[in-house]
This record gives structure tokens, sequence and C-alpha cells, in this order.
């Protein structure tokens, strides 16, 4: 297991839900939701983080289908933004790492620790942001390699 700071990214329409863990990569934490704008702040926002937290990889979850596909717009646009963060943020790797269930997980994880539907809006994407680097973080302890697939930063004008 590589150690190092990851940080993990639940990729929404309006809101991105973001988690951390610390060196040894041991236990994934919720740091904060950015705003999703159509001018590109949010993925500046989240390359601040990046260098704030000398990340050595960043991890964005890749909406699939349950029998796997990738073709959805929100896969779309998952791909797209970590794409323009790969741009941002090299040479620290950015990986797309499949999110099934993790909204799921976290919508569980909050009814058990006893919220209430309503007040999940400001955290559920935290918290779908700790399930997707908990699964990733599980990966690589059990085979040995980086999660997922890196992504190659995007092409000028292509963001």
């Amino acid at each position: 297991m590589r150690s190092g700071v990851r940080l993990a990214f639940d990729v929404g329409t309006s809101r991105i839900g973001v988690a951390r863990c610390g060196q040894e990569a041991i236990l994934a934490v919720p740091v904060l939701t950015l705003r999703r704008d159509r001018y590109g702040t949010d993925r500046e926002e989240a390359a601040d983080l990046v260098e704030e937290y000398a990340a050595l990889e960043v991890l964005v979850g890749l909406p699939r289908s349950m029998a796997g596909g990738r073709s959805s717009s929100s896969a779309r646009d998952s791909r797209r933004w970590a794409r323009a963060l790969a741009s941002a943020v090299a040479p620290v790797a950015v990986r797309l790492v499949d999110e099934r269930l993790t909204t799921v997980t976290a919508h569980r994880r909050l009814h058990e620790a006893g919220l209430r539907e309503r007040t999940f809006r400001g955290v559920v994407d935290e918290a779908a942001a700790v399930v997707i680097l908990e699964q990733a973080l599980e990966t690589e302890r059990l085979t040995g390699r980086p999660p997922g697939e890196r992504v190659p930063p995007s092409k000028r004008g292509s963001t």
C-alpha cells in the first residue's frame, strides 16, 4: 500500500462532495462540499485542495449502471470534470473509480447515525466521497495496484 494523502470527489450536477485520507491511507474523512458552477470555480477550488493537502492522488467517482455500463450523461460529466482537474493538478494522478452504490451506502450510514432525510443535503455528497475513497483504498490494499483508471489531462479548450 502506497503512503500518501488521497482526495476523493463525488461529482454531482449541483454539488461535489470531498473526502480525504491521511498520509497512512487508513481512515477516510469528509472535508467539505463544493458548489458546481458553469465557470469552473469548483475545479479551481478542487485544485486548491489538492495543493493544500499535498495529495499523492485524486479519485473521482465514475457513475456506472449496475450492469457496469458507463455511457450516461453523469458518467460523461464526471469524465469531463476529471480531465479538467487532471490538467489543473498535473503531475498529480487523477483516477476514475467505480462509484456504484456509494450514495445508497452514504444514505444508509447517515440514517444509522440518526440523521433525518431532510438534513442529508448538506452532507450526503461528502459521505458518498468518503465511501468512494474507502472502496478505492480497499481495492489498493487487496490488489497492490492503484484503483480505477488514470485520467489523461484534457486538451486545451475541451473543458
